[in-house]
């Protein structure tokens, strides 16, 4: 792979809104696309992934989920978020991310541009 891939939830208000962020602030040569236009088998990814957890495909073949991929992508940006990107790997950081990534994942569709559609159903959830 010749670029590294960041794949988010597209039919989440939230994490559009996310991503959009991301392609307008953070300098990164990683391209930013929602799962649901992805080609998941030849980024080595599956539907279940993609809808627990944003994913990073690394252009070396490296992968990461949830804050871990958020990380990959800011690390992958200018300095000022490479640093960012740093602090969410340091091991207290990157332990207290899990539990606040989970949260907001499950509560996304109350998260400023989060609407009903965000929602996961809580079967998914659990």
């Amino acid at each position: 792979m010749e670029r590294s891939t960041f794949v988010y939830d597209g039919d989440c208000a939230f994490c559009t809104r996310c991503a959009e962020f991301v392609a307008r602030r953070v300098p990164t040569d990683a391209r930013v696309v929602p799962w649901q236009f992805a080609d998941l088998d030849a980024l080595g990814l599956t539907e279940a992934e993609c809808e627990a957890a944003v994913q990073w495909v690394g252009a070396d073949g490296s992968r990461a989920a949830g804050p871990d991929a958020i990380a990959r992508l800011l690390g992958d940006s200018g300095p000022l978020w490479r640093l960012a990107g740093a602090g969410l790997r340091l091991p207290p950081v990157r332990a207290a991310a899990w539990p606040a990534y989970r949260w907001v994942a499950r509560n996304r569709h109350r998260m400023p541009g989060g609407t009903a559609a965000c929602a996961v159903p809580s079967a998914r959830r659990d």
